[in-house]
């Protein structure tokens, strides 16, 4: 009970501080309205640090199905966990989504563009291609597991020692491989926000399209398997 704890909490305070600063960038009359990219992906570089920081003691801060099949996968974590972790996973995303859109509801009610507001909550490709897409999220998420597994430790998983490199890693992802996408690299971060959007009350919010919701579900899923792979063959 305790690791699933930490997985919805970890997640929670992800979403809470990722979904938090889109809203605060893209919703009008906000204090950080238009912005810009740059301060969206400082926030999602916090919000990892927050989630890493304060889960990994707990449940090692996976807070990311990505990262607990790619650690599965390279054998640093147990199969038997894994459906857990990633329920606890999408339940903290869908609670922070809902929280969040609590707490910016008037904004969304005076933004007029539905793109905007289902961005918030998840992502959307710059230019819909679905093959390059998925290489994007693949491509992404790669560097982040492939990444995660020399930073975590073995069978284990994250502690709050590594919250700063993780942090910075999906900073170096964001600003470097986060156009074409913008780098779910995470399906609980995209999908359970994304049904927050379909299920909640937000005034004319357009759809939620689900046309391109597998995306940055099977990505994700295929990048943290290459890099388990790519992990183990390494003579290193």
């Amino acid at each position: 009970m305790e690791l699933f704890i930490g997985e919805i909490l970890g997640t929670f305070l992800l979403i809470t501080l990722g979904v938090g600063v889109c809203c605060n960038v893209v919703l009008k009359n906000t204090a950080g309205y238009d912005s810009g990219y740059l301060v969206i992906t400082w926030g999602w570089g916090i919000a990892v640090f927050v989630g890493v920081f304060v889960a990994g003691d707990i449940s090692g801060a996976h807070i990311n199905p990505a990262v607990t099949i790619g650690l599965a996968t390279a054998g640093n974590f147990d199969w038997a966990l894994v459906p857990m972790y990633i329920a606890g996973q999408f339940i903290g995303a869908f609670l922070a989504a809902v929280c969040v859109w609590l707490q910016y509801r008037e904004h969304f009610d005076i933004t007029d563009d539905t793109g905007a507001k289902l961005g918030v909550f998840c992502t959307s490709p710059a230019i819909n291609n679905p093959i390059n897409n998925i290489y994007s999220e693949m491509l992404g998420t790669f560097v982040l597991v492939l990444g995660v597994l020399y930073i975590a430790e073995p069978e284990v998983g994250l502690g709050a020692v590594s919250a700063l490199p993780v942090a910075l890693l999906v900073f170096g992802i964001g600003m470097s491989l986060g156009g074409p996408t913008g780098y779910a690299i995470n399906p609980a971060r995209d999908l359970a926000p994304r049904i927050a959007h379909a299920v909640l009350p937000i005034k004319g919010k357009g759809s939620s399209n689900w046309g391109y919701a597998w995306v940055p579900v099977v990505g994700p899923i295929l990048g943290s398997i290459v890099a388990a792979v790519v992990y183990r063959l390494l003579p290193f």
